[in-house]
C-alpha cells in the first residue's frame, strides 16, 4: 500500500534571468565540476603536436634530399651561405607589421611551412612533371624549359600560398589587413627561399669541388652573387601578391557579395604571383642579357611598388586608428591625448621607453605602484630590470590591444565583423583597463614629447624652471579616476541597460 512521504519535497526556487546576469557563485575554473567536454583529436594540443609533427618530418625528408644532391660538405656551405639573407628579410617584415604585429606562432609556422612542407612539395611535384614532360616527349632539355617557366611556377606558388591560406582560415582573428597578408606571405616565401638556396649554392660548390674552381670565378661566388645579392626578395616579392589577395578578401564585408570577394581576390592574387613567377624563371629564354632586362625592366620596379603599396597601408592603419579611437577616448576609455600618442610609432616607442625608465628607477609616486599586487607584479618602490621590463611590456601590450580595438570598430563599420563585435570588443576593454594605469601617463608624456597634441607653454610673467641636476621623474602617480561604468555615458558597453 503506498504511503506519502512524511516530509513533503520542496523544489528550490528557479532564479529570474536578468538582462545583464551576475555570476557571483562561479567557481574559478580550475575547481570546475562541469566542464564542458570535446573530443582528445580536437583539443589544441593535439592539433599543435599535429602540426609540429608534420613539419618536422618534411624537415626531416627535405633536408635529407638536399643533402643527397649536394654531399655533406655542399650543403653546409650552402646551409652557412643561405641563412645570410634570412635575418634581414625576416627583421623588414616585421618592421612592416609594427603597427599590429602579427603572433610569432603564426609566423614561425609560415617560415616552417615554406622551408619544410612547401619545399618538399616543389622537389617532389617538379622531379615528376620534369620527368613525365621528357619521357613523353622525347626531349629533356625542352622539358627541363617547360618545367622551370611554367610547372615550377604553379608548383611553388600553390604551395606556398597554402601556408597563407590556412593561418587566413584557422587564425582568422589574426589576419585583419593587407599588411597582414604581406607579412605572411613574406615570412612563407622566405623559408622557402631558404632551403631553395641551400640546393642551389651547394650544388654549384659541388661542381667548383669537381672542376678545382674557387674565387670570384667560382660558380658558388656567381650563385651566390645572383641570388643572394641581386635577388633575395625575389620568391617574397612572388608570394606577397597571393597575400596581398587573401588581405584584401580580409577586408571584404561579411555579407553576400563580399562571399565571392573573398574567394576571387586570394585566386586572382595567386595567378598574378603565378605569372611573375614564370616571366622571372623565363627570363634567360630573351637572351644572353635577358636577366638583367627583366632585372632593371620589371622586378626592381615592381619590388619598388609593393613596398610603396606596403609603407602607405601601414600608415593608412595609423590613419584608421586616429580615426577610431577618439570615441573611446570620448566615453572614457582611454585618455584625451592617447589616440594621437597610439597613431604614431615613434610615440609608441617612446612612451615604452619612459614606462621602463620610470619604473626602473623606482621612483614612480610615492612607491605603492599601481600595479604593485596586479597581475603583473609591477613594483615602483623596489624598481630594477623586472620592474622596468614589466612596464614597458604592460605599455606594449596596451598598444597592441589599443590597435585591435581601432580595427575591430574599423570593420564593424564596413560590416566585416560577426555577431561576437560586442563580446570581442568587451574583452579588449577589459584589457585595456586593466593596464591603464601604467600605460595612460606613459602615453600622454609621448604624445606631448613627441608634438602630437599642443602643450600650453607658462604665463610670460613665471619664470621657467631651472634644470635639476637629478630631474623628477616626468609624470606622478596617475588619477584617480571613476570606473567607466559609474559616469560615462557613451560607448559603454558595461554600462547596465535599464
Amino acid at each position: 500500500m503506498y504511503e506519502s512521504p512524511p516530509h513533503p519535497r520542496h523544489h528550490p526556487a528557479v532564479p529570474d534571468c536578468e538582462q545583464q546576469p551576475q555570476f557571483t557563485a562561479v567557481p574559478p575554473p580550475a575547481h570546475w565540476r562541469y566542464k564542458p567536454r570535446r573530443a582528445w583529436w580536437r583539443t589544441r594540443a593535439v592539433r599543435a603536436g599535429a602540426v609540429i609533427t608534420l613539419l618536422v618530418l618534411c624537415a626531416l625528408v627535405i633536408l635529407a634530399i638536399v643533402r643527397d644532391q649536394t654531399g655533406t660538405q655542399g650543403f653546409l656551405v650552402g646551409l652557412g651561405l643561405a641563412v645570410l639573407p634570412v635575418p634581414l628579410l625576416a627583421a623588414a617584415f616585421r618592421w612592416l607589421d609594427r603597427v599590429e604585429p602579427e603572433p610569432w606562432r603564426n609566423l614561425a609556422f609560415a617560415f616552417a611551412w615554406g622551408a619544410f612542407a612547401a619545399a618538399l612539395v616543389a622537389i617532389i611535384a617538379n622531379s615528376f612533371a620534369t620527368r613525365w614532360i621528357a619521357t613523353a616527349t622525347a626531349d629533356p632539355a625542352g622539358a627541363e624549359s617547360l618545367g622551370a617557366t611554367v610547372i615550377a611556377p604553379v608548383v611553388e606558388e600553390s604551395a606556398k600560398a597554402a601556408a597563407i591560406l590556412l593561418i587566413f582560415l584557422f587564425r582568422r582573428r589574426d589576419f585583419t589587413g593587407i599588411v597582414d597578408g604581406v607579412v605572411v606571405a613574406g615570412f612563407t616565401a622566405t623559408g622557402f627561399a631558404f632551403t631553395e638556396n641551400i640546393l642551389y649554392l651547394g650544388t654549384a660548390f659541388g661542381e667548383d669541388q669537381a672542376a678545382g674552381a674557387s674565387g670570384l670565378a667560382s660558380v658558388t661566388a656567381a650563385t651566390f652573387f645572383v641570388r643572394i645579392v641581386m635577388s633575395p626578395f625575389a620568391h617574397p616579392l612572388f608570394t606577397v601578391l597571393t597575400g596581398i589577395g587573401f588581405g584584401l578578401a580580409a577586408l571584404a564585408p561579411q555579407r553576400r557579395p563580399g562571399r565571392w570577394r573573398r574567394i576571387a581576390l586570394p585566386l586572382l592574387g595567386l595567378v598574378l604571383a603565378m605569372g611573375v613567377h614564370a616571366l622571372w624563371n623565363g627570363s634567360a629564354v630573351f637572351g644572353t642579357y635577358g636577366f638583367y632586362a627583366v632585372y632593371a625592366a620589371f622586378m626592381v620596379p615592381a619590388f619598388a611598388l609593393l613596398t610603396w603599396l606596403v609603407i602607405w597601408t601601414r600608415q593608412r592603419e595609423l590613419r584608421t586608428i586616429a580615426a577610431e579611437l577618439p570615441a573611446y577616448a570620448a566615453a572614457g576609455w582611454l585618455g584625451p591625448a592617447e589616440p594621437f600618442a597610439l597613431a604614431s610609432m615613434r610615440a609608441r616607442s617612446l612612451a615604452r621607453d619612459a614606462a621602463a625608465r620610470a619604473y626602473g628607477s623606482g621612483t614612480y609616486g610615492n612607491g605603492s605602484g599601481p600595479y604593485g599586487s596586479g597581475p603583473y607584479g609591477i613594483s615602483a618602490a623596489s624598481g630594477g630590470r623586472a620592474a622596468s621590463r614589466a612596464a614597458a611590456r604592460a605599455v606594449a601590450e596596451y598598444e597592441v590591444f589599443a590597435t585591435s580595438l581601432a580595427f575591430l570598430r574599423h570593420r564593424a563599420h564596413r560590416g566585416a565583423v560577426g555577431a561576437d563585435f560586442t563580446a570581442r570588443e568587451q574583452e579588449l576593454l577589459h584589457h585595456l583597463w586593466q593596464r591603464r594605469d601604467v600605460a595612460g601617463p606613459a602615453l600622454e608624456y609621448a604624445a606631448r614629447a613627441t608634438s602630437r597634441v599642443w602643450a600650453p607653454p607658462p604665463p610670460p610673467w613665471q619664470p621657467r624652471p631651472h634644470p635639476q641636476p637629478s630631474p623628477a621623474p616626468w609624470y606622478g602617480p596617475p588619477p584617480q579616476r571613476p570606473a567607466p561604468h559609474r559616469d560615462h555615458a557613451v560607448h559603454n558597453p558595461y554600462r547596465q541597460q535599464r
